[in-house]
């Protein structure tokens, strides 16, 4: 089971370096973003069954990951592109985290 938390994690990572790269390919018209983007996204697909394989249940493994990279995707744009978020927002954000906490522990 170790190994389909790794794949996870990595599915994470991927996701989230195509979701950054797609803000830099402006509508898809720049190569290099648009390239990075298309390559992480299928790849955090791949990572995704490999981790599904391994023994993920497939809305537990699929609440993880979206509540991860919107955790994440959600710091960068905060921290390091300047985005701003509000109250509300950071309150969903964390609404997010605690409803796959319930159902990772509820299980």
């Amino acid at each position: 089971m170790y190994l389909a938390y790794l794949f996870l994690a990595g599915t994470v990572a991927l996701e989230v370096v195509g979701a950054i790269a797609s803000r830099y390919s402006q509508g898809f018209t720049r190569p290099l973003p648009t390239a990075v983007t298309v390559v992480a996204i299928v790849g955090a697909y791949y990572l995704f069954a490999l981790a599904l394989h391994e023994g993920l249940g497939i809305g537990v493994a699929y609440a993880i990951w979206a509540a991860v990279g919107i955790v994440a995707v959600t710091l960068i744009g905060v921290f390091a592109l300047r985005d701003r978020i509000t109250r509300t927002q950071v309150a969903g954000v964390v609404l997010t985290v605690v409803g796959v906490l319930a159902l990772q522990l509820g299980g």
